[in-house]
Order: C-alpha cells, then sequence, then structure tokens
C-alpha cells in the first residue's frame, strides 16, 4: 500500500499505462495472427493488402515502448520471409 501521495498518484498512473499497454499488446498479437493465418491460407492478394497495416502496427506499438524495437524488426523480417516462400 502506497504511503506518500506521490506514490499513490504513481500507482494511478501505473494502472492507466498497464491498460493501454494490454490494448497496444492484444493488438499486436492479433496482427501476427491474422497475418499466419493469411500465410497459411495462401491468399497473396489479402496478404499484400494487410502486410503495410501489420508493420505499422507492429512499429506503433515498438514506438510506444510496449514491445522491443528490435522484437518488431524481427517479427516483420520472419513474416516477410514467409511471404516470399
Amino acid at each position: 500500500m502506497p504511503n506518500t501521495s506521490s506514490a499513490i498518484r504513481r500507482v494511478r498512473r501505473v494502472v492507466k499505462q498497464t491498460a493501454v499497454n494490454r490494448l497496444r499488446k492484444s493488438k499486436y498479437r492479433a496482427a501476427i495472427k491474422k497475418m499466419e493465418d493469411l500465410i497459411k491460407v495462401g491468399e497473396k492478394e489479402k496478404i499484400k493488402n494487410f502486410f503495410p497495416d501489420f508493420q505499422s502496427i507492429l512499429m506503433k506499438t515498438a514506438k510506444t515502448g510496449t514491445i522491443n524495437k528490435k522484437t518488431a524488426s524481427r517479427k516483420i523480417s520472419k513474416i516477410s520471409k514467409k511471404i516470399k516462400k
């Protein structure tokens, strides 16, 4: 339990940040799953249309610090290699 007023404010702030980060991570994971499903099915047109959005979602998540920038780049690279096959 926080004892000082600044600690109380910090707890409130952390709760809000946690909620925002959960939403961002959820969106990030959903984008990865959607892209992998499209690759499994092999719908090239949908993959081509969704890939820029996929990159955008991952880089926005990395930009805000929810995930590491290098993690986002690695995921994008891995998916683009799968697409090329």
